[in-house]
């Protein structure tokens, strides 16, 4: 489920992912890199959302690039479980914007694990820093993070 990105609202994405082979350990417990990944599936989706597509940055060369990463490993997910990982834009600064996800089992809603991603737009193959497109100060000005104030984001 996605929202529209129009003023005043958050941009937010919900993927699903069953657990596989590949993402656990032998004894069915999913790997910490495991969730990075499906993380990655719902910030690909959000970025889109976002107005930043695949294909779009691969013509221009510009992409959102991940500077931090904090993640909290809350509960563990198994073999066979269904997951929803729930992603949005948290915060937008000059050159950066924030991202926060949550990761809960489908068939009971347990909170899995949080985190949140510190991204910059980069300009490659310079690997030059860019500003965030104009239109998102005005687009999410609820979310834009002044020096010395906290976000407003919602959940």
């Amino acid at each position: 489920m996605s929202h529209p990105a129009s003023a005043s609202v958050t941009p937010i994405i919900e993927t699903r992912e069953e657990i596989m082979f590949f993402d656990t350990d032998i004894g069915g417990v999913v790997h910490n890199i495991a969730y990075l990944r499906m993380i990655e599936t719902a910030r690909t989706r959000l970025a889109a959302l976002l107005g930043m597509k695949l294909r779009e940055m691969a013509r221009t060369r510009l992409y959102p690039v991940v500077v931090r990463t904090e993640i909290d490993y809350k509960k563990p997910a198994t073999l066979g479980d269904e997951v929803i990982v729930r992603g949005r834009l948290e915060s937008i600064e000059r050159v950066r914007f924030w991202c926060a996800f949550e990761m809960l089992r489908a068939a009971d809603d347990l909170l899995l694990v949080t985190c949140r991603q510190a991204l910059a737009m980069v300009q490659m193959p310079q690997g030059r820093p860019a500003r965030l497109p104009d239109e998102w100060f005005d687009r999410y000005a609820h979310l834009v993070l002044k020096k010395g104030r906290e976000t407003q984001s919602a959940k």
